[in-house]
């Protein structure tokens, strides 16, 4: 069976990385292996068609005005929808890109991906009463109108439903994927090393986040403290662009953590694989809205353990496989603990093997798609 879907994104990977958009264009990339047949829109440059071999196209510049992103949306959308049929199949990746077509949602099935309540993310960085309340409006309006949901994780998927009012019967739990075979396929640890131009003589903890409050980049930091005191070689390294990159290293400044702690700033794409691979252990030190943590799963992928705080779906990805190396909390004490112990020798570590071999079965995207496709299929009947 063919499936014809229509998928409403935030913007294209390759101009406005990030978690929401990586899972987008590989989840787009990996439908047309599988013959369900997607146009992806998002808000972008018109070079998203080319750079996306034609599986998603712009619908106006992210810059534009709200109302005439609004209107672009419904003028690319509407044809598409009247060409294949009420069986068409609307799915929202970003509520705010989809909430314009919700008119047409009684003529069609629609699937909404949850991947983080807007609003709340919003409210966590510091936005506006006004902003908060308008986000949250449209988040209400587009997951009522969902058929069915599908969420990063059963930590998300309890915030559908309490938040949003979403019935359990309709919430589908399918973690994000990631591309298994490009991070497994690395070389050893010192030639990732000798690429990349890291010290080969000190154990390296890698933490790859965007640098904004709820992801615990302050909290790493002053974990770091700890942290030298037990390993004075330790060095830890953060990837990363947001808002917080001055004020985390005028932090590190403060406190003398310069030979530490490391700014990385933007890490491209291509060079993932191996600073994953290179590192001892990985870490992801999120204190709230963690629906799955990307990161963390990458990272395993290319066979490299990860540390996590005891936060959201991040449990979910670490506790099958090492439950050890979950924090107790997300104090900055009880992430260095985890991580001196683990750079000592004193916390058993998976294997490189381990960690890659898990990240295949559970969430290479082969894996990740089909059950996706399933849920659709499912909606359409």
């Amino acid at each position: 069976m063919t499936l014809a879907t229509l998928q409403i994104g935030m913007e294209w990977f390759t101009e406005f990385p990030g978690g929401l958009n990586r899972v987008y264009a590989h989840l787009l990339a990996e439908f047309s292996k599988q013959g369900v047949t997607a146009l992806g829109l998002v808000a972008g440059s018109p070079d998203v068609e080319r750079m996306s071999g034609g599986t998603a196209r712009a619908f106006a510049e992210p810059s534009a005005p709200l109302l005439t992103r609004m209107r672009a949306v419904r003028r690319m959308a509407l044809p598409w929808l009247r060409a294949h049929g009420d069986d068409a199949l609307i799915v929202s990746h970003f509520a705010m890109n989809a909430f314009p077509l919700l008119d047409q949602v009684p003529r069609h099935p629609f699937v909404v991906h949850f991947q983080g309540p807007w609003g709340e993310e919003s409210r966590a960085e510091g936005g506006s009463a006004a902003s908060v309340t308008a986000k949250e409006f449209v988040e209400r309006r587009v997951y009522r109108h969902a058929g069915a949901a599908i969420v990063l994780s059963h930590s998300f998927g309890e915030i559908l439903a309490r938040r949003f009012r979403v019935s359990p019967e309709r919430i589908h739990v399918i973690p994000g994927g990631v591309d298994v075979p490009r991070f497994a396929q690395t070389p050893s640890r010192e030639h990732c090393r000798l690429e990349l131009g890291w010290p080969s003589d000190r154990p390296i903890v890698l933490c790859v986040r965007r640098l904004v409050h709820r992801t615990g980049l302050d909290s790493l930091i002053a974990a770091a403290d700890d942290v030298r005191r037990r390993v004075p070689e330790a060095l830890i390294l953060i990837g990363g662009t947001g808002p917080l990159a001055d004020v985390l290293q005028r932090w590190i400044t403060a406190h003398d953590l310069g030979r530490t702690v490391r700014m990385l700033g933007h890490l491209p794409d291509e060079l993932l694989p191996l600073a994953y691979r290179a590192a001892d252990v990985t870490v992801v030190p999120s204190l709230a809205l963690e629906g799955f943590g990307l990161s963390a799963v990458e990272s395993l992928a290319a066979g490299t353990p990860c540390v996590v705080t005891p936060v959201g779906g991040l449990v979910e990805i670490v506790r099958p496989l090492a439950p050890q190396l979950i924090s107790q909390s997300t104090h900055p004490s009880d992430i260095a603990d985890v991580l001196a112990s683990v750079l000592l020798g004193e916390r058993r570590l998976p294997s490189a093997l381990d960690c890659a071999c898990y990240a295949r079965a559970h969430f290479d995207w082969p894996v990740i798609a089909t059950r996706v496709r399933a849920v659709y299929e499912q909606a359409t009947h």
